[in-house]
């Protein structure tokens, strides 16, 4: 029974090899061939099948033979879609955005439009890291929301883009606070203050001033007697803001330590 089976295995796993080994030559056959005509039908129909790497690579070989021809929308389309489906969202952003510069008018602007921002979306990192593509994406969707005002993806473009700008204030706060942990107060005061500037609705806005707070109150504790004055003068007007704004807040006792201290030293600079 054994020697039975051996044979009719090693059959199927031949006919199978020579299938496979089939499928491959047709498609090197095709990739190889230089028929213009037969490369573009093919990967037309690798893409519809999802093949979309194989559908790629045959795009690619004819893209510079269609341009200015009736095909060329549909086939730089496609192209620009296999990338996205891949996963290759640097080259799909790249490409879905020359294809709406390319073809203004097309039935396919919308979504290249939206695809190209949405490929930024897919490339932007932790918010510790460089937000390059963080920028590019809320760039990217904010001029699909201009172009597009009637799209019924404009909520979805809002959405994302108010995630995009939590990440951004997000790394702004961690930059700030590092600087603040590093002991470069200068720097932690400029960045707390902007922050504050380009996100004035910031759920952090109580710790953003409460810090900047402290930041000058320590630059003024560690700078130069010519500059005390002034950095213990802008000590005591973070903290009066931060009153205004957060009357009852559990950081006010230990504020209030910072500004006896600034006060004080105000008045022994006024005497010597």
């Amino acid at each position: 029974m054994r020697n039975q089976i051996l044979p009719l295995t090693f059959l199927f796993f031949s006919i199978l090899f020579m299938a496979l080994s089939g499928c491959r030559s047709e498609y090197e056959r095709i990739r190889m061939s230089g028929d213009q005509e037969r490369i573009l039908e093919a990967g037309m129909e690798y893409y519809d099948k999802g093949e979309y790497e194989r559908a790629r690579n045959l795009f690619e070989l004819v893209l510079a033979s269609y341009r200015g021809r009736a095909q060329a929308e549909e086939l730089y389309y496609r192209f620009a879609r296999s990338h996205y489906e891949l996963g290759e969202y640097l080259l799909s952003a790249f490409y879905f955005d020359n294809f709406a510069s390319t073809f203004p008018n097309s039935k396919y602007r919308e979504e290249a439009e939206f695809k190209a921002a949405y490929s930024n979306y897919l490339l932007s990192p932790t918010f510790r890291l460089d937000q390059k593509y963080t920028h590019n994406a809320i760039d990217g969707f904010q001029r699909f929301v201009n172009r597009f005002p009637n799209s019924p993806r404009v909520q979805e473009c809002n959405e994302l883009m108010d995630q995009l700008r939590k990440k951004l204030e997000r790394k702004a706060f961690y930059q700030a606070d590092l600087y603040y942990r590093m002991g470069s107060y200068q720097s932690a005061v400029a960045s707390f203050e902007h922050l504050l500037q380009d996100y004035p609705e910031t759920e952090d806005a109580e710790k953003v001033r409460y810090l900047l707070v402290k930041s000058n109150f320590l630059l003024a504790e560690n700078s130069v007697l010519a500059r005390q004055e002034e950095r213990y003068n802008a000590t005591i007007s973070a903290y009066n803001n931060f009153v205004r704004r957060h009357g009852g807040s559990a950081y006010l006792s230990e504020l209030e330590e910072y500004i006896e201290i600034s006060k004080n030293q105000l008045n022994s600079l006024s005497y010597e």
